[in-house]
Parts: structure tokens; C-alpha cells; sequence
């Protein structure tokens, strides 16, 4: 064999795990996931409003047909995403997240009628699903095992930071220059930044989980897509508890989605006052999570998510009985610190429990899970919100979380390796 012929020792060096070993690959992942969080973002004041001001939506029920249908594609999307990255690569699944978003800001732009509007969010389910949940996938494989709370908080951060200002941003654009357009074009903006980085600088992780995979203690199992969707949704305590968490959670954010702009609007608040209070939100979760993820790494994940689950319930029900701007910003922070609290770590337990060979399976079994949640949220809260108001809805959803808070204390357990160690 010729010089020139001999693999080099770098060619042939294992992929090395930790944040600090993949730090520029891991912030570009974290830019790229806050662009991911501000395409949802451009929908989070405005659609609402949309739907009761330019379509004469009359029914609650009707009107959030737009979360259903983001809610029940991009739960779909999310599980086909974790074994779509397992057997092609992860990289692939981003860059077709990211070509699906193009066209939803130009058909809600465009729309004539709520259907376009729907079909829109049917194709933001599957650029968030694809998108977010590779980057989610990434961020673990190139982290290794011991900063993965520290890599969700930062990912999670980053996308509902993003949430936050852009939907200060759009009620801002809204109240100058109207709902449409000007709103949306943000989202062709993120869409476009997206789509270039992930082209051009991403790099492939698969083979980082396939080098931890080597080194992991339990033995590898090869499973099939079945049982690892047994084992997540009802078979295994820890992950099946994580993915009925995180569905009562993404319950209440589907709520707030979808109802908090119309309650807030019903009330005399203008489009900046509503855009406001709909930043607050998605605003104290992101930054929130730079503290709970870390923690959660040194004093485990379960008394986050029990805590956070009940801090959520508490924040609804001061919502539901509160009747002014000042009451309502706390009851969002309040119910933006509960949700800091829980999202990075129910990733993270997933992620503790999982194998490498098959937790890209799992990742995306807990977010069929959790986004459902959207899904099951917006038939809810719009049944109830039409048969007893908008407070009523706030109600009931309070207390399905405050029961999720308590099934995941009593059936969880801890997840975390070091944290168990140190116990």
C-alpha cells in the first residue's frame, strides 16, 4: 500500500463525544433549532386572531383545527423522523424538514379560505417533526452521556426563545402593518437561513451513536420498531411515564396556543398588549431551560418533571381566574418556569434509558407522544371552550396535568446513572 493510499490516523480516529469535543457542530445545531422555533414562532399571536378576524370563525372547536392538524402530522412526522434517521442518517431528515417549510408562510399568506390554512399547518407538523426532532437526535449523539440534560436545555432554549421573540415580533408587525402579510415573511426568512446551514455546514452524527453504542454497559438487543414503541409508550416505567408527561404538556401548550390570544383579545387587550403575553410564555421556558437542563444532570430529572407538571397546573388555574394584564403575565411566566422544568429533562430520561442503537426510535416514540398532545388539546379545549367558555377549557386541561404530575410521581423512576450513583 502507497503513502498516498493509507487511511490516516485521523480517517480511522473514533468519533469523539461531549460538548466540548463537538462545541462548534453543537452551537451550529443550537442556531439551527432556534430557526426551526421561529417558524412556529410566526404563528403563535397572529393565526388565532386570523382565524376570528378574517374568517369569521365562530366556533372554538373550528378554529383551532389548524393545532389538530400541526399537532396529529407532526406527532406522525416525529416518530417516522427517529427511524428515518436510523436507517438513512440523520442529516438527510433535516434538509427535508426544512424543504417542507418553504411553502407554509405562502399559503397562509395567500389563503382564500381556512382550509388553506390548515393544510398549511399540516405541512409545519412535518418541518417540525423532521426539523426539531433530528436536532434534538444530534445534539444527544454528539453529547455523550453525561451532559445530556445541559445539551436539551440549550436545544430547547434556543427553538422556544425563538417562539418567544418571534411572537413578540409578529403581534409588533401585526398591530402596524396588518396580520397578513407581513407576519409570515419572517417565516421565509428562518426557512431560507435553515435550509442553507444545513446544507452547507452540518455534518453527520450517526456515526457518534454508533461509537457510544460500543462503549455503552448494557448489552446492545437489536429491537424492533415495535418493541421499542411498547417499551416507550407503555412497557418500560420511565420512558412510558416521560411520554405521558410530555403529551399532558404539550395539552396545556396547545391550550395556550390556540386560546390564551382569543380569552386575552375578548378582554379589551390590543395586538401588542397579546403579543406580549404570548412571548412571555415560550420566553421564561427557554431561558428556563438553561438552568433546569444542567440541574437536572446533577440532582436528577424525576423532581423536575413532578414539580414542573404541578407548577403547570397552578399556572392554569391562576389563568382561569385571573381578569387583567398584570395577573396574566404572571400566570405565564408561572406557567412557563413549570414547563422549563419538565421539557429538556423528559428528553434527557428518555435519552438516559434508551440505548444508542435504538434511542433515535425512542426520541421520536416520546415525541408521538408529547406532540399528540397538540392534537388531543385542541379537540378538547375546543369542545369544552364551546359547550362552557374559554375558562372552563383552562380548567379542565389543569387538572389532566396536575394528574400527569402525580402518575409520574408515583410510576417514574430516577433515570439518571450519576444521580442514582450518588443516592
Amino acid at each position: 500500500m502507497t503513502k498516498n493510499s493509507a487511511p490516516s490516523a485521523a480517517l480511522l480516529a473514533p468519533p469523539r463525544l461531549g460538548l466540548r469535543a463537538n462545541a462548534a457542530q453543537f452551537l451550529l445545531l443550537v442556531a439551527v433549532n432556534a430557526l426551526v422555533g421561529g417558524v412556529l414562532g410566526t404563528e403563535r399571536t397572529v393565526l388565532p386572531l386570523l382565524g376570528d378576524r378574517e374568517f369569521h370563525l365562530g366556533a372554538y372547536t373550528a378554529a383551532l383545527t389548524y393545532i389538530l392538524a400541526f399537532g396529529a402530522t407532526k406527532a406522525i412526522t416525529n416518530f417516522l423522523a427517529g427511524t428515518l434517521s436510523d436507517r438513512y442518517g440523520r442529516k438527510p431528515v433535516l434538509l427535508a424538514g426544512w424543504l417542507v417549510a418553504v411553502p407554509v408562510p405562502l399559503l397562509v399568506i395567500w389563503a382564500p379560505s381556512w382550509g388553506w390554512v390548515v393544510a398549511a399547518n399540516v405541512l409545519l407538523g412535518v418541518n417540525q417533526g423532521l426539523a426539531w426532532s433530528t436536532t434534538v437526535i444530534m445534539k444527544i449523539d454528539l453529547a455523550g452521556p453525561h451532559r445530556r440534560g445541559l445539551a436539551m436545555g440549550l436545544n430547547e432554549a434556543a427553538g422556544y426563545l425563538a417562539v418567544a421573540t418571534t411572537a413578540l415580533v409578529t403581534g409588533w408587525l401585526a398591530a402596524r402593518y396588518g396580520l397578513r402579510p407581513a407576519p409570515f415573511l419572517l417565516a421565509l426568512v428562518y426557512a431560507a437561513l435553515g435550509l442553507g446551514l444545513s446544507t452547507a455546514i452540518v455534518r453527520e452524527t450517526r456515526g457518534h451513536a454508533h461509537h457510544e453504542a460500543t462503549t455503552h454497559a448494557a448489552p446492545h438487543t437489536p429491537l424492533s420498531t415495535g418493541r421499542v414503541a411498547a417499551l416507550t409508550s407503555w412497557r418500560e416505567p420511565a420512558l412510558s411515564s416521560a411520554s405521558h408527561a410530555g403529551m399532558a404538556n404539550n395539552l396545556n401548550d396547545g391550550l395556550a396556543w390556540g386560546l390564551f390570544p382569543i380569552l386575552f383579545a375578548t378582554a379589551g387587550l390590543s395586538l401588542t398588549q397579546i403579543g406580549v403575553l404570548a412571548a412571555l410564555y415560550p420566553a421564561v421556558w427557554g431561558l428556563g431551560q438553561l438552568v433546569t437542563g444542567p440541574a437536572s444532570d446533577r440532582h436528577g430529572r424525576k423532581p423536575f418533571i413532578v414539580a414542573g407538571m404541578l407548577t403547570q397546573a397552578a399556572a392554569l388555574a391562576l389563568i382561569a381566574l385571573a381578569d387583567g394584564i398584570a395577573a396574566w403575565a404572571t400566570g405565564a411566566m408561572l406557567l412557563g418556569a413549570g414547563t422549563a422544568a419538565v421539557y429538556p429533562t423528559l428528553l434527557a430520561a428518555v435519552g438516559d434509558v434508551a440505548h444508542p442503537t435504538w434511542r433515535a426510535r425512542a426520541v421520536g416514540v416520546y415525541r408521538l407522544w408529547r406532540d399528540g398532545g397538540f392534537a388531543v388539546g385542541a379537540l378538547l379545549a375546543g369542545a369544552v371552550a364551546d359547550l362552557a367558555g374559554i375558562r372552563a377549557a383552562i380548567w379542565v386541561v389543569a387538572a389532566l396535568t396536575a394528574a400527569a404530575g402525580i402518575l409520574t410521581w408515583t410510576r417514574m423512576y430516577e433515570t439518571n446513572a450519576s444521580r442514582k450513583r450518588r443516592a
